[in-house]
C-alpha cells in the first residue's frame, strides 16, 4: 500500500517530533492566552474599581450652590482632579446647558451617549472603557445627589460629574505581559525539542529493531528474533513477531523437507524406471517391426503398447531433468555457436525441416549450451506442431544485447485463462489433451533452461492469430551463479 505523498515525505521520527512540538505549542499558546486574559482583567479591574470608588466619594461630597457658579464649580473640579487616583483625571460637570471642565476636554466621542444616559438615570452612576484613536480610557459618570428636605431622601440635583482617566499605564503593563508570554514560549518550545527527540527515539528503537529483523528474515535468516523489553504495546508486538517468525520457520522447514522428499522420490523412481524401460523399448521396437505380420487386433495392441512405452520413457527423462533443476545441480557446458546453424540441426534431427518455416539470418554467434539450446527449440517447436496449427515458423533476430528466438504457430492461440499457467508443470489448457503425446513438462523444461542461461521466455497470442513464444538469451553467455541468484534466476512470463 502506497502512502500519500505528504505522509511519505516525512519519516516517523520527524512526524513524532512535530506532533510533540505541536502539542507543546498548543499548550503554551492556550496557557498564555488564558493567563493573559486573567491578568488583563485583573489589571483593568483594579484600576477601574479604585477610580470608580474614589470618584463616587468625590461626587457624594460635592454640594454645589444653585444657581450654578461656573468659576466656583471649576475650582471644585480642580480640587477633585487633584485628589484623583490611581491616575490623573480630567473632571468636568454638566448641568443643563452649562459645561465646566477641570482641563482640556478629551477627544470627541470618549464620553458616549450611552454613558450620559446611564449616569443621569442611575443613582450609583456608570462607567465605561473606551478606545479612541488607539488610546484606552476609563470614563465615569456620577450624578450629584441633594436633599430637598433635611433628613429626607437624596434626589438627583441635575448636576452630573464626569471623569476621564487614561489607561495607558495598564495597557503598557498588559503589553509587557504579552511580550513576556511570547518570549517565554519560544525557549519553552526549544526546551520541548529535547524530550520530543528522546520520546521519538524510545518509540522508534523497537520499530528499527523490527525493521532489521524483518529485513533479515526477508534475506532468509528465519531464526531472527527480537529482544522483548517491558510490557507495553511494543513488547506485545515483539512477542507477536517472534511467535510468527517461529511458526514461519517451522512451516518453511516442513516445506523444504517435503520438497526434498518429493524430489528424491521423483529422482529415485526415474532412475529405477530407466533400466526396465530400456528393455521394454527394445522389445517394443522388435514388436513394431513384426506388427505387419500379425493379425489386425494384435497389431493395434502392439502399436499401442509401443506408443505408451515411448511416452513413459519420455516422461521419465523429463522427470529426471526436472529433478536436476530442482536440486540445483543442472550445469551449462557453453560454447560459441552459430545460432542459425544450431536451429537447423534441431529441425533436421527431428525431421521437421520440411514442416517448419524459418527466418534464420547467418552470422549471429552466441555463447550457450548447445544441448540445452536444442532442448529449448525442440520443445517449443514440438509444442507448436502438436497443439497449434501449421504453418509453424522459427525466427531469429538481434534485440540489443540478446538473441531473440520466436516460435509461432497459426492455430487458435492460448486461452486468456491459460496464459499465466503455460509454464506450469503438467499443466494442460484443454482437458481433451490429457492423452496427448507430451509429458506436460516440455514448457517447464524450456523455462528452466532459459533461466539457466540468464534469459527470459514469454508466451502470448500473436496479433494475427496463433501462439507466439519468444526467448531472449544474452550474447555473452549466462550470468555467473551468484549473479543469477541476485537477479532471481531470470524471469519467465505469460503475457495476455
Amino acid at each position: 500500500m502506497k502512502l500519500p505523498a505528504a505522509t511519505a515525505a516525512f519519516g516517523v521520527r520527524t512526524r513524532l517530533v512535530l506532533a510533540f512540538l505541536l502539542v507543546a505549542a498548543v499548550s503554551a499558546v492556550t496557557t498564555a492566552a488564558l493567563t493573559y486574559r486573567e491578568a488583563r482583567n485583573a489589571v483593568l479591574e483594579r484600576a477601574q474599581d479604585t477610580a470608580v470608588a474614589s470618584f463616587r466619594e468625590e461626587a457624594e461630597r460635592f454640594v454645589p450652590e444653585l444657581p450654578l457658579d461656573r468659576e466656583a464649580v471649576r475650582w471644585e473640579l480642580y480640587d477633585i482632579a487633584a485628589r484623583s487616583k490611581p491616575h490623573p483625571w480630567i473632571v468636568f460637570a454638566e448641568y443643563a446647558s452649562v459645561r465646566v471642565s477641570s482641563g482640556d476636554r478629551p477627544a470627541s466621542g470618549v464620553l458616549t451617549a450611552e454613558l450620559r444616559r446611564s449616569a443621569r438615570t442611575s443613582p450609583r452612576g456608570a462607567f465605561q472603557r473606551v478606545v479612541k484613536d488607539g488610546a484606552a480610557y476609563l470614563t465615569i459618570g456620577m450624578p450629584v445627589m441633594t436633599r430637598v428636605v433635611a433628613g429626607g431622601p437624596a434626589v438627583p440635583s441635575g448636576l452630573v460629574l464626569y471623569a476621564v482617566m487614561s489607561l495607558a499605564n495598564e495597557e503598557t503593563d498588559i503589553d509587557a505581559l504579552v511580550t513576556a508570554a511570547r518570549d517565554g514560549a519560544l525557549p519553552g518550545l526549544a526546551a520541548a525539542l529535547v524530550p520530543a527527540l528522546l520520546a521519538a527515539r524510545s518509540v522508534l528503537r523497537p520499530v528499527r529493531e523490527l525493521r532489521r529483523a524483518a529485513h533479515s528474515m526477508g534475506g532468509g535468516q528465519l531464526d531472527t528474533r527480537i529482544a522483548v523489553r517491558g510490557r507495553d504495546e511494543m513488547a506485545d508486538l515483539a512477542r507477536t513477531f517472534n511467535a510468527s517468525a517461529a511458526r514461519l520457520e517451522d512451516s518453511v522447514r516442513e516445506l523444504k523437507d517435503a520438497g526434498t522428499r518429493a524430489r528424491r522420490f521423483a529422482s529415485d523412481v526415474s532412475h529405477e524406471l530407466r533400466t526396465p524401460l530400456a528393455g521394454m523399448l527394445a522389445v517394443t521396437d522388435l514388436l513394431d517391426e513384426d506388427a505387419d505380420r500379425l493379425d489386425p487386433d494384435t497389431a493395434r495392441a502392439v502399436r499401442l503398447i509401443s506408443a505408451e512405452t515411448g511416452k513413459l520413457a519420455l516422461l521419465v527423462e523429463d522427470l529426471m531433468e526436472m529433478s536436476r533443476f530442482d536440486a540445483r545441480v543442472a550445469e551449462l557446458n557453453t560454447d560459441e555457436v552459430d545460432a542459425a546453424e544450431a536451429v537447423r540441426r534441431t529441425l533436421s534431427g527431428r525431421r521437421w525441416h520440411e514442416r517448419v518455416g524459418t527466418e534464420l539470418p547467418d552470422g549471429i554467434r552466441v555463447r550457450l549450451d548447445p544441448r540445452r539450446f536444442d532442448v529449448i527449440v525442440a520443445n517449443l517447436v514440438g509444442n507448436a506442431l502438436r497443439h497449434g496449427a501449421e504453418p509453424v515458423t522459427v525466427r531469429l533476430s538481434r534485440r540489443g544485447g540478446a538473441l531473440a528466438i520466436e516460435v509461432r504457430d497459426h492455430g487458435a492461440g492460448i486461452a486468456d485463462t491459460a496464459l499465466p499457467h503455460v509454464f506450469d508443470r503438467f499443466y494442460k489448457a484443454d482437458a481433451a489433451r490429457s492423452r496427448s503425446p507430451g509429458s506436460g513438462l516440455g514448457l517447464a523444461i524450456v523455462q528452466e533452461n532459459v533461466r539457466l542461461h540468464g534469459g527470459t521466455v514469454l508466451a502470448r497470442n500473436a496479433p494475427g492469430g496463433g501462439a507466439l513464444f519468444t526467448v531472449e538469451l544474452p550474447f555473452d553467455g549466462p550470468a555467473s551463479r551468484q549473479e543469477r541468484t541476485r537477479s532471481g534466476r531470470g524471469r519467465a512470463e505469460a503475457a495476455p
